[in-house]
């Protein structure tokens, strides 16, 4: 006879049937989920005196579930939104199991009477020019290692790419050459894809990262030449960042991740002038093309581009916040394309400094100058 109350066939349909093939969650939300349950079922299994493959649905009280979290935060040393993830699926898997068996409604209520806690916005991360190039500049350029640090740190601030995003770049998504630079195609949340420019120099240092390899390969390898994963890349920045302190003391007082690249690429277009809508409607800093897959290289953006290169000899101009500028000639645009512009590079001999802070500005969609043609 079926055995409704063991709680072990409720959670691999709970994974298996419901994330993947009803809801058809991101790989990420679904290894959220699986890692929640990591981390709960051998606690349950301590508590209850059972075995795991053993524990009941009614072994998962809402008691249990607050114990669990307090250990999320207390013992782990998570955040709160780190907690309230945790607390997210918990609640899912007690909707699930209730939804389709009505007898076990008054624990999935008693589940979902745990509470997520409020917590507040954290001041918004950056860092000021200085301190960007002082992070490009920590890795030891001496070993292969050291040119692969260098080269992920200024493919995050060139592109504005997620820590998942690089992660999961591959040698086909990649084109381009070192003279004029190259377009990245970045694969972020909800299946969407982005085109990105990148500068002839991010191309120059990701050329030792993809000669003589497959196009399928992952285009970042850490030091077992095995992919790198998001995580790696976080303590490849903290590392970096750590050492770049050593010579912008800012640095130290700041948390700096892959994120606050992130940040910096968007809070530097901002101070360029670029208009917080656009900023905004290109994570982060509107200089990638929002794409759907059927979409080739994104017409427009290489046009432009190529205009810039040519009338500059590789490197765009940079301008002051407020400077004149006029509008170059663009190309239509299709019901499927977003507006986007050019990424010029920040380190350009000819950059111009910002008035406001004497920082160079990385115009990543500031108007070129008009070209013929």
């Amino acid at each position: 006879m079926k055995n409704d109350s063991l709680l072990g066939p409720w959670i691999r349909r709970f994974l298996l049937e419901h994330l993947v093939a009803e809801r058809n969650l991101s790989p990420n939300t679904q290894r959220s989920y699986r890692d929640t349950l990591r981390l709960l079922l051998p606690r349950l299994a301590i508590q209850s005196g059972k075995h795991i493959d053993a524990l009941e649905i009614v072994d998962l009280s809402a008691g249990a579930v607050r114990n669990f979290l307090k250990d999320v935060e207390q013992k782990r040393g998570c955040s709160i939104i780190t907690r309230n993830q945790r607390l997210s699926a918990i609640h899912a898997l007690a909707r699930f199991i209730g939804e389709r068996s009505p007898e076990h409604l008054p624990w999935c209520g008693e589940i979902r009477t745990v509470p997520f806690k409020r917590t507040g916005k954290n001041p918004l991360t950056y860092l000021e020019k200085s301190e960007m190039d002082a992070l490009l500049a920590a890795p030891d350029q001496c070993n292969k290692q050291g040119q692969r640090d260098r080269a992920l740190l200024l493919f995050l601030y060139n592109s504005g790419a997620r820590a998942s995003e690089a992660a999961g770049a591959k040698v086909a998504d990649l084109e381009g050459n070192e003279q004029r630079g190259g377009i990245v195609k970045l694969h972020g949340k909800g299946g969407k894809i982005r085109f990105c420019p990148l500068w002839p120099r991010t191309m120059m240092a990701l050329a030792p990262l993809t000669a003589n390899r497959p196009p399928d390969a992952n285009l970042f390898l850490n030091r077992y030449g095995a992919p790198v994963t998001r995580f790696g890349i976080h303590t490849l920045v903290e590392r970096h960042a750590k050492r770049a302190s050593k010579k912008v003391p800012s640095l130290a007082r700041k948390r700096v991740s892959p994120h606050t690249i992130r940040h910096t690429t968007a809070t530097h277009l901002l101070r360029a002038g670029v208009d917080s809508h656009r900023a905004r409607s290109a994570p982060p800093a509107g200089s990638c093309a929002t794409s759907t897959p059927q979409r080739s290289l994104p017409g427009p953006l290489a046009a432009v581009a190529r205009r810039v290169a040519a009338a500059h000899h590789g490197r765009a101009e940079l301008l002051p916040l407020g400077a004149c500028v006029p509008a170059v000639a663009r190309p239509p645009l299709s019901a499927q394309q977003t507006p986007h512009s050019p990424i010029a590079d920040p380190s350009a001999s000819n950059s111009t400094p910002d008035p406001a802070s004497g920082a160079a500005i990385p115009a990543a969609s500031l108007r070129p100058r008009s070209l013929p043609g």
